[in-house]
């Protein structure tokens, strides 16, 4: 299996092969918990606007997401895990809206296969994509706003790439470095409180849920679901 790590939108845009598109702070840590609060599926979009345009065609329950970290106008809930973990969701569908994750998924155009990726979910969507036992794997760092590299999502992938070949990394010492981040501060800044400090708390856990998330293309959407192994 060859496995390559690349970063933001542009290698999104040339990932081939099975590939996980990975968003820790926020967007598939606050999907996974979305899942394990019995959402039914997420559809990803990359602008808020088609988000909006969705929901009016009856498509998702609730709108989720942000834009430069605040709740968009007509969205039910931004895009923290914090948020959505306070929310039951059972049986309801969601369509989400984010400046990286969900942008790097409507990227990768030229996957075979997507999944989303964060701590949370690293083991699991490890284990189900080597079930599927893929020639290729694309890991791609969406980072800040899918142009500038993330401390969060480059160590994850690197994570990620760890586990793929079998090596056991420390995620004590990975916590610990991404803490120290730049992306981290702003959650424990008191002037923006669309950021959670339990946001961090929540992200930087490892392998907290035993399933992965997968997309399907469905008449031109791309809709996430959970992905049990």
């Amino acid at each position: 299996m060859e496995i390559r790590l690349g970063s933001l939108v542009r290698d999104a845009q040339e990932a081939q092969g099975t590939t996980i598109i990975i968003d820790v702070f926020r967007a598939f840590t606050t999907a996974a918990i979305a899942f394990d609060h019995g959402a039914k599926e997420i559809t990803l979009v990359a602008e808020p606007e088609e988000a909006l345009e969705l929901h009016r065609r009856g498509i998702g329950d609730y709108l989720m997401g942000e834009v430069a970290g605040k709740l968009p106008e007509g969205f039910d809930f931004g895009n923290s895990p914090y948020e959505i973990s306070q929310v039951d969701l059972a049986g309801k569908t969601l369509v989400q809206s984010t400046r990286a994750g969900t942008v790097g998924v409507a990227a990768a155009v030229n996957a075979a296969e997507i999944f989303l990726g964060s701590f949370v979910v690293a083991q699991a969507t490890v284990d189900a994509i080597r079930k599927d036992g893929p020639d290729l794997v694309s890991i791609i760092a969406m980072g800040d706003q899918g142009v500038v590299r993330s401390d969060e999502d480059e160590h994850c992938g690197i994570y990620l790439r760890n586990i793929m070949e079998d090596r056991r990394p420390d995620f004590d010492a990975v916590k610990s470095l991404i803490l120290k981040g730049g992306a981290t501060q702003k959650f424990f800044d008191p002037d923006q409180p669309q950021y959670h400090p339990e946001d961090v708390t929540l992200a930087l856990e490892a392998d907290r849920y035993e399933f992965a998330m997968k997309i399907s293309r469905e008449d031109g959407l791309l809709v996430a679901r959970r992905h049990n192994l």
